[in-house]
């Protein structure tokens, strides 16, 4: 945990100064299947930005000690559909429609909702089923949702 402690800690430092916010750091897999995943965001964030931002972060974690091993970078962007794994991403995404699995003591639920609230421990969710305040520590997965709004024609 120290290890990805450190790395963040250092690409978040570069990510501020060129602008740009650290939304996500993942170090997974082993050996030469290792992946250090890097989600940007902030404004301007294009292609462009982003093989630059790559190429930054690239020169920067080469003298890294946690990263010695063989990796492979992936620097993006959160994308429509985002993960929710942080209080702040949640906080970024209220009034957005969400899709939630939780687990508590073996029992496992799933909700569909709108993100109403944001609390440092919890979160609420409106559902067809009703309101729903869920705790971070229960959830399994949680995402944001895009949907693709139909439009008719013009003339029909």
């Amino acid at each position: 945990m120290q290890q990805v402690t450190d790395i963040w800690d250092q690409v978040d430092s570069y990510l501020a100064a060129e602008g740009l916010e650290l939304d996500d750091l993942e170090l997974t897999g082993r050996g030469p299947s290792r992946v250090l995943r890097v989600t940007v965001d902030g404004t301007g964030v294009d292609l462009d930005r982003l093989a630059e931002i790559s190429r930054g972060l690239s020169r920067l974690l080469d003298d890294a000690p946690d990263l010695q091993e063989r990796y492979r970078l992936e620097v993006s962007s959160p994308g429509l559909e985002r993960k929710l794994r942080r209080p702040s991403h949640y906080s970024k995404s209220v009034g957005r429609e969400v899709v939630v699995k939780t687990s508590s003591d073996g029992v496992r639920a799933n909700y569909r909702g709108v993100l109403t609230d944001v609390s440092d421990q919890t979160f609420s969710v409106e559902s067809e089923g009703g309101d729903v305040t869920i705790p971070y520590d229960e959830v399994v997965t949680a995402r944001t949702v895009f949907r693709w709004e139909k439009t008719p024609k013009p003339g029909h």
